[in-house]
């Protein structure tokens, strides 16, 4: 069994190779890929050759984290039946090709109990869900009142909108015009016209290794950073401002199971709204230009892969 996939064969050489899938097994599922979303943190790191050591890097390697698919084949141990449709947060079906995050491809082979059924209604808004899942996992438990968000990515937008639903009052720092616009119910403010000093919650997305010491300023006293970007440099920060402050700074990582039953929660009863975020859309076939103007266009909040003529 074969498969179409997204290579990045080594930092900024990219192509569409066929390559050999890994034999389903008792618990794994086959699935046929709709639509897959091009990540612009950690794959446009992947792409440069900026990623910082992590597990399973090294290239060959097929990125990509956010895809949707039908299931086509089930084990009898995988959980799932034929023809539900599924999110899946990546594969490793590749043989020697790593997997990281291996979801950009127009077949995968996956263990059953990675899969998360969803609503077919949701067709490619369904890619977004991870990304809702890892706002919800930085938000944990928001104080109310106004609380920072420091970018107005695709991610930013969801962390706004879920600040909304958890009682709170956002507002966004965006420094480029062309992203300031979409908001839907709160601020979007260039830092400089914001004069606020006492953010009990600021969270940042912007992935800026060098803004600690700006958002520490911005903070009250026993307030709190989360970094929930991805940083290719180390972090540092002036220890007086933050002693002051009696700053405290978490790092979100990764979604966990529960983020997600969380948020498809609030996407299925109609709380939450994913609409506005999929600005571009290309055939499978069209990946390496659309890598370039995910990663090079700021108009470009999130391009999707339709691979459904690649299947």
């Amino acid at each position: 069994m074969h498969a179409l996939a997204v290579l990045f064969e080594r930092p900024e050489h990219l192509s569409l190779a066929e390559l050999a899938l890994d034999a389903p097994g008792p618990a794994d599922a086959v699935v046929e890929t709709l639509w897959s979303g091009i990540s612009t943190g950690t794959e446009r790191l992947l792409w440069t050759g900026r990623m910082p050591p992590f597990p399973g890097m090294g290239y060959p390697l097929v990125p990509g984290y956010e895809s949707v698919g039908e299931v086509v084949e089930a084990g009898p141990a995988s959980g799932l039946a034929v023809g539900q449709r599924v999110f899946v947060p990546g594969a490793r079906c590749f043989g020697p090709v790593r997997g990281l995050f291996g979801g950009a491809a127009s077949r995968l082979v996956s263990e059953g109990a990675r899969l998360v059924p969803i609503d077919a209604d949701l067709r490619e808004h369904g890619i977004l869900i991870a990304l809702a899942a890892t706002a919800y996992h930085a938000l944990h438990a928001r104080p109310e009142g106004r609380s920072l968000i420091v970018g107005h990515g695709v991610l930013g937008r969801l962390l706004a909108r879920l600040t909304r639903i958890a009682g709170g009052e956002p507002v966004v720092w965006e420094t480029n015009p062309v992203r300031a616009t979409g908001a839907q119910g709160y601020e979007v403010l260039h830092p400089d016209a914001d004069e606020t000093r006492d953010y009990g919650a600021i969270t940042d997305v912007s992935g800026d290794a060098a803004i600690l010491d700006t958002l520490i300023g911005r903070l009250r006293p026993g307030g709190e950073i989360v970094l929930a970007g991805f940083y290719e440099a180390p972090l540092s920060f002036a220890f007086p401002p933050a002693f002051l402050r009696e700053a405290r700074i978490r790092v979100a990582a990764q979604w966990r199971p529960e983020d997600l039953a969380a948020v498809l929660t609030l996407i299925e009863g109609g709380r939450l709204s994913l609409d506005g975020l999929i600005t571009h859309r290309e055939p499978a076939a069209h990946a390496p230009s659309a890598y370039r103007t995910a990663f090079g266009e700021p108009e470009c909040l999130k391009m999707i892969l339709d691979w459904r003529a690649a299947s």
